[in-house]
């Protein structure tokens, strides 16, 4: 098979509608030759009725990151699905979450915000040590995130939990470098997915990207955000780590 993910197989978190960049990860990569083995929290059975919609049937594993005993037992649910002695290629890390409280920066209470860190940013050493088990060879992390280096109306505790993303991913790099393990994110610009709606002011948030996009931003496609999750799981980024790739419309370079 042909494709620049071929013969590879790689775990995708986060799929949760074909609205999300995570299904368009997922999808592509298929496309690209990968086995796909998805990861679902909560609703699973949601997950497995999206999961019917890629090119090709995908599994389903359930998984909390906040949940250590499902997080252990990860990697032996993926050998169940690739088999003994397949490996693990690539992981997608493509969950955040913040309670309603996490969008309030002045107000937003150490319980609210200790829960939006947790799932949005240790949850991407959590998951990659999880994975490292099936991973002997190495093989490439790619997480998503939303620029940290400002400060976005609405987004508040959400924007510091990015930033904690951010630089995890460039930790795991320094130190998972020695296996052969790459660490990198993709700075994606706001689309209309599940997760956004639970983003009070999202509409005000995303409507800079009408005006300050040099080459224009679609909200409602996921697609240019897959395309670089699946350039950055592939090999022809072999001695890329610790970067943030910007799939934003080029909004992160523009001026005030």
């Amino acid at each position: 098979m042909s494709g620049i993910l071929a013969g590879k197989r790689i775990l995708v978190t986060g799929v949760i509608t074909e609205a999300s960049i995570a299904f368009h990860a997922a999808k592509l990569a298929q496309e690209e030759g990968a086995e796909v083995i998805l990861t679902g929290f909560g609703r699973v059975s949601l997950v497995e009725r999206i999961a019917k919609r890629l090119p090709k049937p995908a599994p389903v594993i359930e998984l909390d990151v906040q949940n250590q005993e499902q997080l252990d037992g990860l990697a032996d649910k993926v050998r169940e699905h690739l088999g003994e002695g397949v490996d693990l290629d690539g992981v997608v890390h493509s969950i955040a979450f913040g309670p309603q409280g996490a969008f309030n920066f002045l107000g937003g209470s150490w319980e609210d915000v200790g829960t939006a860190v947790h799932v949005s940013a240790y949850s991407l050493k959590a998951l990659t040590m999880a994975c490292l088990p099936v991973m002997p060879r190495g093989g490439s992390i790619v997480g998503l995130t939303f620029d940290a280096q400002f400060a976005w109306p609405k987004y508040d505790w959400m924007g510091v939990a990015k930033a904690a993303l951010e630089s995890t991913s460039r930790y795991l790099a320094r130190d998972l470098g020695e296996k052969n393990v790459r660490c990198n994110l993709v700075s994606a610009g706001p689309i209309k997915s599940m997760a956004a709606k639970s983003i009070p002011g999202f509409e005000e948030l995303a409507d800079v990207w009408n005006h300050r996009a040099p080459i224009g931003w679609d909200l409602t496609d996921p697609e240019p955000a897959g395309r670089g999750v699946v350039a950055l799981l592939s090999d022809w980024f072999p001695r890329t780590t610790g970067e943030i790739v910007h799939v934003d419309g080029g909004v992160h370079m523009m001026g005030a």
